[in-house]
């Protein structure tokens, strides 16, 4: 089962003998809904964030270093979807809709950094959060 308001993009990750590069995204990706600001937002490990769910803005996430699972649930409350991006995992970007709710967690022993490329910019008004309670999710399964 796959979220709706969800979709995984692998992007390029290009090996360098100083340090790899990592494509987050380019105005031709999909995914792309205009540009409103960039942000990075860490989470430390075993550490929860969510739920939110944001009216209008159109998240393309990146984690550049570290791991963080993301769990997405549609408008309908339906079953959860887990996504991990970050070390050693495919290097990839998630989009993730309007009117979907999602948290992330910090896994591993290294804090998450995690990139935020979206649509418009941060408006508190435009997204609501619950409890972290509000979903039957458990955070302590293995990822």
């Amino acid at each position: 089962m796959t979220v709706a308001g969800c979709t995984f993009h692998p992007e390029r990750r290009i090996a360098h003998e100083l340090g790899d590069i990592q494509r987050a995204m380019t105005c031709q990706s999909p995914g792309f809904a205009g540009f409103g600001e960039a942000y990075f937002t860490a989470i430390n490990p075993g550490k929860v964030k969510g739920w939110r769910r944001h009216r209008e803005m159109t998240l393309n996430l990146v984690v550049p270093t570290g791991r963080v699972r993301f769990v997405a649930i549609d408008h309908d409350g339906d079953v959860p979807q887990q996504y991990i991006l970050g070390d050693r995992q495919p290097h990839g970007r998630l989009t993730v809709l309007p009117g979907t709710w999602l948290a992330f967690q910090g896994l591993g022993d290294t804090p998450g950094l995690v990139l935020n490329l979206a649509s418009i910019e941060h408006d508190p008004a435009e997204a609501e959060s619950v409890p972290l309670e509000s979903f039957d999710f458990d955070w302590s399964a293995k990822a």
